[in-house]
């Protein structure tokens, strides 16, 4: 376990950069509200969250910590595409301390929309895009 890395609320969080990120298991699953089902796979996992990063602004954290024996927390408010948002991440770590599971929750629900619709769109044409809410564009021509 690596605690050295946690953040509390008193804390500076500019440049935060996930720990679990880069400690992935080779099985980890990802889920959250805005998606549908559960995704499998480190690479798969990375992938979405580096996306998802990309379109957070002004993202500033309020906690960032462990939680219980294999738990860790991260809470956080951002705007995505302007629309005010607040994010709590939890992270299981298995027994080597790799980050087995992980759920990602936004809110409002008008955010877990715009999350579910944004990932739709950025993934389209990919395997992850079933996870996410498809835009009426893809919508049409996959059904042509």
């Amino acid at each position: 376990m690596e605690s050295t890395k946690n953040i509390n609320s008193s804390h500076d969080h500019t440049g935060h950069y996930p720990w679990w990120l880069d400690n992935l298991a080779d099985d980890v699953t990802g889920e959250g509200a805005a998606m549908q089902g559960v995704l499998h796979g480190a690479e798969a996992v990375r992938s979405l969250v580096l996306d998802a990063r990309k379109i957070y602004e002004n993202q500033e954290f309020q906690f960032t910590g462990d939680y219980g024996e294999n738990g860790f927390l991260e809470e956080y408010t951002c705007e995505i595409k302007g629309e005010p948002t607040r994010v709590v991440v939890t992270v299981k770590r298995n027994a080597d301390g790799k980050a087995q599971h992980l759920v990602v929750n936004h809110r409002p629900r008008s955010s877990v929309m715009l999350f579910a619709r944004i990932m739709g769109e950025r993934f389209a044409g990919t395997p992850i895009a079933q996870y996410f809410i498809a835009s009426e564009a893809s919508e049409k021509t996959t059904t042509r």
